[in-house]
């Protein structure tokens, strides 16, 4: 069963979203991509400060099995990458809620919100795909 924190929005291309209380967007992948990908070997982020629309190419994860492009789930300025995943990709496989988050934004339009799915939308699209 796929872990689904229900604090988090999620894509379908299987990012998710979460809104800290300074109002900056923390995204990372699921708990579902990182166990399809496999133990995850390298992870590119995107420069800070750089400007991102919404569904766009914005990082890549590479596994043992495969590499994936990452989307980005919302639109906005790129404020910080997790530099942390730069030595130790594996922690996406290992907390990919919490210290493998990939990095934040800076939203520029908060209704693209709305179109995500939740923590059980995302649930039953996972289990049905």
């Amino acid at each position: 069963m796929t872990l689904c924190p229900e604090n988090l929005k999620y894509m379908r291309s299987h990012e998710w979203v979460r809104i800290e209380s300074n109002g900056e967007a923390v995204v990372g992948i699921s708990d579902h991509a990182q166990a399809s990908l496999g133990d995850i070997v390298f992870v590119e982020l995107p420069e800070v400060g750089a400007i991102v629309h919404l569904k766009n190419e914005i990082a890549v994860v590479e596994s043992v099995k495969a590499a994936s492009d990452v989307y980005s789930p919302v639109s906005g300025e790129i404020t910080a990458i997790n530099e942390e995943l730069l030595e130790s990709p594996e922690m996406v496989n290992k907390v990919p809620y919490d210290e493998g988050w990939f990095f934040k934004i800076k939203l520029s339009d908060e209704a693209e919100l709305d179109d995500l799915m939740d923590a059980e939308s995302y649930s039953e699209f996972c289990n049905d795909s």
